[in-house]
């Protein structure tokens, strides 16, 4: 009840702030008169930051959601109460829920949870569970496989976050590694991962912003600059191998030890268990997985064209992933059915019982999804994209070589407010190609790839990132339990890849500035080790 009301409060005094400061907003704006007068202002970014102060404040997620899409609606109808009403919902509610793109998502996000619901009720989790604590002797080995799984399936951040938390759970389980840090490994080894992988829905999206330029070829000339990626997996696998935890997820780790997973008591009730005497094998775990990453893939190369006569490669750049990943999903879902009842091992009753109690499981995820994507729509409605883009063009002219640190900056700052990366692609990269391609192309690189750690770092912080939010579902993991655990090891990561992007931008070699990054996470871990008061983590 104490923290409703705090919550409220804050809300009420941001709401009171923005209504005594809008007239001043309103005066200077000199926009068309079909546009909200906050258009292309600073307070198009103000919903989102709400949203996320209240969150962390708060930790509820869902009212300091609907509090940003609130503030949202407000602005946008310059506090008319009829059009709030009406731009929330359909503008907001109504439009992001008939997207195919978020319906696709959707879909592929109820379907895997009922597919985990299947491998849980047939007992392949807790028989890969046994099967791991002979192969998997320490909480340092359980996690070292949970980063390897991370960075072998780097098809799609979606897919990866949801595959990764079903199949590790039980191992990380075992082993007492709590579900905070489970989140914040799915995480990390999600969008960064992709953002470095050429072959990924990532790839494909990053190339076709880059316009009149060979954009496959940048990607890749782009990855040895990509630091935030980079130096996020070094710092996953230093920390593992020294034993380093510092801000609450230190708290939430030695809370596993003791046997608290969840440090909050935020378990899911929804998650299905093996039955006593269940007959399921590590191969009812298996088979299931394999068959989804193949069905997927499958279905990803169909929607870019493959068995039309497109190359793989191109197939896959011009894919679909909310429709591949559906469809994968739904084939990969059927065939693991009629393998359970084949092998017996559970009861086409049993097996449709399933299909609710995955969808269940998958609710919070989805809610959080749905408000996420509306307070999207609300920060694109006031023009967000348009003013971070005339602010990067004002700053583009006399700071060539601190252009890519002030880019990685931005697009920081900018995936973190909207909590899309993709969309930060769209705006920055296209600005990036017009100030460079004609004068220093090397300099042209680093800042794309500027470009792609930013937005991969602010969505990695941002509680209204999907990709977070799938992380959260993916570990079975208390959403801002994640958010806030995760966020000091981010902010690591970043302030490193930022030193490194400067020195980048003078020496504008990766051979030198990449094994400068390296070296200064390694320093900046052990100093964090030397300060941090010795625990049994």
């Amino acid at each position: 009840m104490k923290k409703f009301k705090k919550g409220l409060l804050a809300g009420a005094s941001v709401l009171s702030i923005c209504m005594l400061l809008a007239p001043l907003t309103a005066l200077a704006a000199e926009e068309e008169a079909a546009l909200p007068s906050m258009y292309a202002t600073f307070w198009a970014l103000v919903p989102p930051i709400v949203a996320i102060v209240l969150a962390l404040i708060t930790k509820e997620v869902y009212s300091s959601l609907f509090i940003g899409i609130l503030v949202g609606g407000l602005f946008y109808s310059n506090f008319s109460f009829e059009g709030t009403v009406t731009h929330i919902f359909n503008d907001g509610f109504v439009a992001v829920l008939s997207d195919s793109y978020n319906v696709g998502i959707l879909v592929f996000l109820v379907i895997l949870g009922a597919m985990v619901s299947l491998m849980n009720r047939a007992g392949g989790s807790a028989a890969f569970g046994e099967f791991a604590k002979e192969k998997i002797k320490s909480r340092a080995g359980a996690q070292l496989a949970t980063v390897a799984l991370g960075v072998l399936i780097f098809i799609d951040d979606y897919f990866n976050c949801l595959t990764v938390g079903s199949v590790m759970k039980p191992v990380t389980d075992r082993h007492k590694v709590s579900r905070a840090k489970l989140a914040y490994l799915i995480d990390a080894t999600a969008a960064p991962v992709c953002i470095i992988a050429p072959i990924s829905s990532w790839a494909a999206a990053v190339s076709g912003f880059v316009e009149g330029e060979d954009g496959f070829s940048i990607f890749i000339r782009a990855i040895p600059y990509n630091y935030y990626a980079l130096l996020t997996i070094v710092m996953m696998i230093a920390m593992i191998l020294l034993g380093i935890e510092f801000g609450s997820m230190r708290t939430h780790e030695a809370n596993a030890l003791n046997g608290d997973l969840f440090t909050t008591g935020a378990s899911s009730s929804t998650e299905e268990t093996a039955p006593a005497g269940a007959k399921g094998k590590v191969i009812d775990l298996i088979i299931p997985i394999v068959t989804l990453i193949i069905c997927c893939v499958i279905g990803m190369i169909y929607t870019g064209g493959f068995f039309e006569g497109e190359g793989f490669v191109s197939a896959f750049s011009n894919s679909d992933a909310s429709v591949g990943l559906a469809l994968g999903s739904i084939f990969a879902m059927i065939i693991t059915i009629i393998i359970y009842l084949c092998r017996r091992v559970l009861t086409f009753t049993e097996c449709m019982e399933c299909l609710p109690s995955g969808f269940k499981a998958m609710v919070p995820a989805i809610l959080i999804l749905t408000f996420a994507w509306t307070l999207k729509a609300m920060t694109d409605s006031l023009g967000a994209a348009v003013f971070v883009a005339g602010a990067m063009e004002h700053s583009a002219s006399g700071l060539m070589n601190f252009l890519p640190a002030i880019i990685f900056l931005v697009g920081c700052f900018l995936a973190f407010s909207t909590g899309t990366s993709w969309g930060t692609f769209g705006i920055l990269i296209p600005i990036v190609v017009a100030v460079f391609a004609n004068s220093n192309p090397q300099l042209m690189i680093i800042s794309i790839s500027a470009c792609m750690a930013g937005a991969v770092c602010g969505d990695h912080c941002s509680p209204i990132s999907d990709t977070t939010i799938m992380a959260s579902a993916g570990a079975q993991c208390n959403h801002v339990n994640h958010v806030s655990t995760q966020l000091p090891y981010a902010l690591v990561a970043a302030a490193v890849s930022f030193i490194t992007y400067i020195v980048a931008g003078f020496t504008q070699n990766a051979w030198i500035s990449l094994p400068i990054g390296v070296i200064l996470m390694l320093a900046v871990l052990i100093i964090i080790k030397m300060c941090t008061r010795p625990s049994e983590i």
